[in-house]
């Protein structure tokens, strides 16, 4: 295998590790690390390789006495994740039937962001690693300077610099062997981000086909869309298909993929009435190509003139953005609410159309989106062709026509946050206000490596994130807030109106970390506005005065013209800003006495306080 093509710094057994001289390891660390990353490690680095080797040379020395089987064990030095933007564990150690995962930190005391860190590495491992999906994997931290004894906390063994030899040495082998050459060249594919997938689906490159996609049925989707699509050509019929879900679900993904695969042999469009998501999507693309927003797609083909479409398969992403007749006459001049004039523009493709609407449960949060799917309904009354109409059985209760019930059609398990099913619930039930119910679902986060933290330091939330993702080029964190509250801005969270229309959503997803518009920089905020259907991997989110706790529920003191229920829909922008993490988030609540019972709740829902070093 020739250095280029390497995935490590460094490979073979503890017996050729102890025999092999420090200085001739290091330079293999070295030489691999340039020809991986096309740039020499810095002397920092090099001096953290080299007292990890110096521990683990006398450790593992200790080790081969006591355990003699151990010399065969395999050590991978600066194993890099493939694809995930140099994330490399210290060191993976395949041994007893058991994958290990080190990572050291050259300091005393321990955090949650070095605990969170490499809890997240065995994780992946075990989640998208193909040839460690049959062998446990065990996350372990080693602060080089940590004087206690051995620990465990939350799924993470903590080991002082001077046991290690006494941990390994009680492996059991409970699972067989691990083929080293098949383990550090095995297939790893971590879902994309929706802007990742974008860009694999532009450059006509597969997405991967993990457990979790594969558990949430897309790929049975894709076939059952594409079956639609088979028959509305065939017998020159008009389909609706509506898919519904919960945040993070693939509702994009899915539409993304759908209009890829029907566009090279049939015209399509994907459409969304989310400016952000689309603007961010065009930015990473560099192309408008590809994806659109619906605004014009009304002004092209209903309010100006009536035209019919070049595509005959439409996909009508954040469908719950669909607005009400008054909003769309006041921005269009259009009589109907906007269901009715998407069906009616797709009524004039000729001879067969088939649309499909992404629909996510829980957020709407714009003036004018509270109408729901029931909009759908009325809709097709106003049509002239006949349509059918696919949804899920929990869904065909909206519409008086026949309706085809598929259940794939209502996406339940969370794709975005990694192993976290109960995010969801957990959310739900703090929003309903149901604490208890919230409490005892945080240990199920908690046990499948979804990091959620509660605090009132604002300083040290941003210090976890960068700790955390330190020298991770392609990892995102960064402050999303809610549009209506007001008491953020002089914690530095400028969630004015002012502020965030001045916001260069594009770059701020996209750019790097060392890049001024980057969200990273802590400098700017999203609302909920700019955040529904994008993510980020850590997100910390600033809990403000528009949704407080007060006896026994949450209420709202905010008031916005022409919406019916002003307290629904800031509980659904805190549905949409608490379920943007990959993999975690921090809520930053504001040091003021007005908010110190909304604290209390939120630390009653289960949330762990975040702590500075042990």
């Amino acid at each position: 295998m020739s250095l280029l093509s390497n995935p490590y710094g460094w490979f073979g057994s503890i017996a050729d590790f102890l025999a092999c001289s420090p200085a001739d390891w290091l330079e293999t660390l070295k030489a691999n690390y340039q020809a991986l990353y096309q740039m020499r490690s810095t002397g920092t680095q090099q001096q953290a390789w080299g007292d990890c080797g110096e521990i683990l040379r006398s450790q593992f020395a200790l080790l081969r006495e006591n355990r003699p089987d151990s010399k065969f064990w395999t050590l991978i030095f600066e194993y890099e994740l493939p694809g995930e933007g140099g994330r490399r564990p210290d060191v993976v150690l395949l041994g007893a039937g058991q994958i290990l995962v080190f990572e050291f930190k050259q300091k005393a005391a321990l955090s949650s962001a070095d605990l969170d860190q490499v809890a997240a590495y065995a994780r992946d491992l075990a989640e998208y690693h193909q040839a460690s999906a049959h062998n446990p994997v065990t996350a372990i931290l080693i602060a080089t300077r940590y004087t206690k004894e051995n620990t465990n906390r939350n799924a993470v063994q903590i080991l002082n610099s001077t046991q290690i030899s006494t941990y390994l040495e009680t492996l059991t082998e409970t699972h067989s062997e691990i083929d080293a050459d098949r383990w550090v060249n095995s297939i790893y594919e971590p879902l994309p981000t929706v802007i990742a997938a974008a860009r694999r689906i532009f450059q006509q490159e597969p997405l991967p086909s993990i457990k979790r996609a594969q558990s949430a049925k897309i790929p049975e989707i894709l076939d059952y869309l594409n079956q639609i699509v088979d028959r509305a050509s065939q017998h020159k019929e008009r389909h609706l298909i509506l898919i519904t879900g919960v945040p993070g679900a693939g509702k994009t993904l899915v539409g993304l993929q759908f209009v890829y695969q029907t566009e090279r042999d049939r015209p399509a469009i994907f459409l969304s009435g989310n400016r952000p998501l689309i603007t961010v999507l065009q930015y990473a693309l560099q192309s408008k190509a590809f994806v659109r927003e619906i605004r014009n797609f009304y002004l092209q083909h209903e309010a100006r003139r009536q035209t019919a479409p070049r595509e005959q398969i439409v996909v009508f992403d954040e469908a719950q953005r669909a607005w009400d007749a008054d909003r769309m006459s006041e921005k269009y001049g259009i009589s109907s609410a906007a269901p009715g004039a998407v069906l009616r523009i797709c009524e004039r493709v000729p001879e067969w159309c088939v649309l499909l609407g992404l629909i996510g449960e829980g957020q709407t949060i714009h003036v004018g989106e509270e109408g729901g799917i029931e909009q759908w309904n009325q809709g097709l009354k106003t049509t002239i062709e006949p349509w059918q109409i696919h949804c899920s059985s929990e869904q065909a209760g909206h519409f008086d026509a026949i309706v085809h019930t598929n259940d794939l059609l209502n996406l339940t398990t969370s794709l975005r946050s990694h192993l976290a099913k109960h995010v969801q619930t957990w959310v739900a039930h703090l929003l309903e206000g149901e604490i208890d119910q919230a409490r005892s679902t945080m240990p199920f986060l908690i046990a499948e490596g979804f990091n959620c933290y509660l605090t009132r330091d604002f300083e040290l939330a941003k210090n976890y994130c960068r700790s955390r993702y330190q020298d991770q080029s392609d990892k995102r964190y960064g402050l999303v807030a809610s549009s209506r509250s007001q008491n953020l801005v002089k914690y530095g969270i400028r969630n004015d109106y002012i502020s965030t229309q001045k916001l260069n959503v594009g770059a701020w997803y996209i750019d790097p970390p060392d890049s001024e518009a980057s969200c990273c920089t802590f400098d700017r905020v999203v609302t909920e506005f700019s955040c529904q259907g994008l993510e980020l991997d850590f997100p910390i989110v600033g809990w403000g005065d528009d949704l407080i706790w007060s006896d026994s529920a949450w209420i709202t003191t905010t008031r916005q013209k022409n919406v019916r229920d002003p307290l629904q829909l800031r509980i659904n922008s805190y549905r949409v800003l608490l379920t943007r993490g990959r993999d975690g988030f921090i809520l930053f609540v504001p040091p003021e006495s007005k908010m110190d019972r909304t604290f209390e709740i939120l630390q009653s829902s289960g949330l762990a306080l975040l702590a500075d070093e042990e």
